[in-house]
């Protein structure tokens, strides 16, 4: 059987009581609870609120399903850092110290599960390449089972995300067998699986026997777009993506999009440079000549795509965050600028994913997720448990969220 839940990211603008209460009101059998840094602060939390809590919960129909120890939480704008598999050992102890923390809760409040996510490639990664990630991560999972007493009812669950070192679902089966305990299992996020699976049904069928939780919302094709450093051997496939290359020397960046190639710059290439545009196009057969764009000319402000460019350029690995956060201007550029055929140059919201979904989480039955086929396929493969809305872009939206969630999924589940 699949339930119904509401995680409370979704519902940040409220009291953490209230938006408990407003979940249960709406008929959500299940709500997860999520840590966040103004609203349910794990560092701020005190025994007697966490009674306060539990007497809410025993007071309503709701039941409190997870425990996510919010990958947003330490510093918003670098969501997932430090993660469980970051260099420094001082990182990882302190995402080691979230998850425990969100152990601790649970066990006060009899929250069955606890989750999280194994964090992304970053650049101290790629320079410090006898750094094993996998052994990082390994330990880090280990580490935080430790946390689990002998009598504790809790499992703790990794969530694989697009761009992050345990992405597909195969990568989160692989991992839970190494761990190789029954107090770690896999947390199914629809959306992630939507953008990481090429066979989205068949991944969930295999991976449903190991999952324990699922995440829900919906999601939509997008303009796939690969932001990558400027090397030798770098391969592109334009039916798999358009690219964004950034050249190192100069901290400029060439889209290679066969409609449209452009060169962002902050000084006209020199006639070498320009002959090695001309190379990295040719080698994708792109015979169109490039625009050049004065990238000092470009709009850096607030847009209307802030929250999409943000969940792009955090599930962008292998690149600081200085690369990340100069290539912000070029996308709103992208989205906001028509071609001469009157077009947007990027028409879609943009992606960074394996098959081309946008991971930006919609209210179910806003984009082209199939729902029935999907619950269909989970029961069918033995998942039993709460399927949690979380819509953390729809938080100043919440009540129609709420309500429309609700609406679209009761009829599958």
């Amino acid at each position: 059987m699949i339930k119904l839940s509401y995680s409370t990211f979704g519902l940040t603008n409220l009291d953490f009581l209230r938006a408990i209460e407003v979940v249960d009101t709406a008929g959500y059998p299940g709500v997860e609870f999520s840590f966040h840094r103004d609203q349910f602060n794990p560092f701020n939390l005190t025994d007697e609120y966490l009674d306060a809590i539990r007497r809410k919960l025993d007071s309503l129909e709701v039941t409190a399903a997870c425990m996510s120890t919010a990958s947003h939480f330490f510093t918003p704008q670098r969501p997932h850092e430090p993660s469980l598999i970051t260099p420094d050992l001082a990182g990882r102890k302190r995402r080691m110290d979230l998850v425990g923390r969100g152990v601790y809760v649970a066990r006060r409040l009899g929250i069955p599960l606890v989750s999280f996510g194994s964090g992304f490639i970053r650049d101290e990664h790629v320079g410090n390449p006898s750094v094993n990630p996998r052994e990082l991560l390994v330990d880090s999972v280990c580490q935080c089972l430790k946390s689990l007493r002998d009598d504790d009812d809790i499992t703790l669950l990794i969530e694989p995300e697009p761009g992050m070192y345990i992405e597909t679902l195969e990568q989160g089966m692989s991992l839970v067998e190494e761990v190789g305990s029954p107090r770690f299992q896999l947390h199914l996020d629809l959306n992630h699986n939507y953008c990481s699976e090429t066979n989205y049904l068949e991944a969930l069928g295999k991976a449903a026997p190991h999952a324990k939780f699922l995440h829900v919302s919906d999601s939509q094709e997008g303009y796939n777009l690969k932001l990558v450093k400027m090397r030798d051997d770098l391969k592109m496939d334009l039916n798999f993506a358009r690219y964004l290359i950034y050249f190192p020397e100069t901290a400029e960046y060439l889209l290679v999009d066969p409609d449209h190639p452009i060169y962002f710059y902050d000084a006209m290439p020199d006639v070498k440079q320009k002959k090695r545009i001309e190379s990295i196009l040719g080698s994708v057969n792109i015979t169109t000549p490039p625009a050049f764009v004065d990238y000092n000319s470009l709009y850096a402000g607030q847009s209307p795509f802030e929250s999409e460019i943000f969940v792009y350029l955090i599930s962008v690995p292998g690149l600081t965050y200085d690369v990340l956060e100069r290539a912000r201007p070029i996308i709103i550029y992208l989205r906001s600028t028509k071609g001469a055929d009157g077009k947007f140059l990027m028409d879609k919201m943009v992606a960074n994913t394996l098959t081309g979904i946008v991971h930006f989480h919609e209210i179910p039955g806003e984009g082209t997720m199939d729902f029935a086929a999907t619950f269909k396929t989970l029961k069918e493969n033995g998942f039993s448990g709460y399927a949690s809305v979380e819509l953390y872009h729809h938080v100043a939206s919440w009540e129609k969220a709420l309500a429309d969630s609700y609406k679209h999924l009761s009829q599958f589940v």
